[in-house]
């Protein structure tokens, strides 16, 4: 088994009983999503990328209460990893909330922040978004404020030309969705101002 395949069966285990939109399944979304952006970065570290992208979640702070990227090393050094550490600083440089205003100083970090907010974004940004919503106790209305507070942000926070590229589809996906979210929710609204139930009845 390569170490790469060995990191895939690593991350389905890690993630199994996860159904809140951090499951294996978007872990091997932003891995393929940052296979597909390196391509057209030929002087990028590919097994770099690879290897971040897929150990991204492996300690986060939402999802395991490990210290200084525990889980994630105790891989790398199980794997006799020697780019640990340049591994570890592509990761840490993935989380928006952690990162906000700040570029990744590495391209291998540009590449799997962008892969990563690339899955947020779109029809599966939408759904892993009320997927986490629900699971997290949260209003249709308060996660649509999602949407505004972070989600439209990302087309323009996007570090490398392709993954510029691909957000602008997503991005668009969302202003439809949003579009029609409002659209049927008013309607409910004012139909049910016009039209009060009876209160006889």
């Amino acid at each position: 088994m390569t170490t790469i395949e060995a990191a895939i069966a690593y991350v389905e285990k890690l993630f199994r009983n996860n159904s809140g939109g951090h499951d294996a399944a978007h872990t091997m979304r932003v891995y393929q999503n940052a296979l597909r952006i390196a391509q057209s970065a030929p002087d990028c570290d590919r097994e770099i990328v690879a290897l971040a992208a897929l150990l991204h979640d492996a300690d986060d702070h939402k999802l395991f209460r490990t210290e200084n990227n525990a889980n994630a090393r105790a891989f790398l050094n199980a794997h006799s990893v020697e780019k640990t550490e340049r591994i570890i600083e592509a990761i840490n440089a993935v989380s928006f909330s952690q990162n906000r205003g700040r570029r990744p100083e590495t391209l291998e970090g540009q590449i799997v922040q962008d892969a990563d907010r690339l899955d947020a974004i779109g029809a599966v940004g939408i759904a892993r978004a009320f997927a986490f919503g629900g699971e997290h106790g949260r209003s249709l209305n308060d996660t649509i404020q999602h949407f505004h507070d972070k989600l439209l942000l990302l087309k323009n926070e996007m570090n490398t030309p392709a993954a510029q590229s691909l957000a602008e589809e997503r991005h668009a996906y969302m202003l439809d969705f949003l579009t029609q979210f409002t659209k049927e929710t008013e309607s409910a609204r004012r139909e049910a101002f016009i039209c009060p139930p009876d209160k006889n009845a």
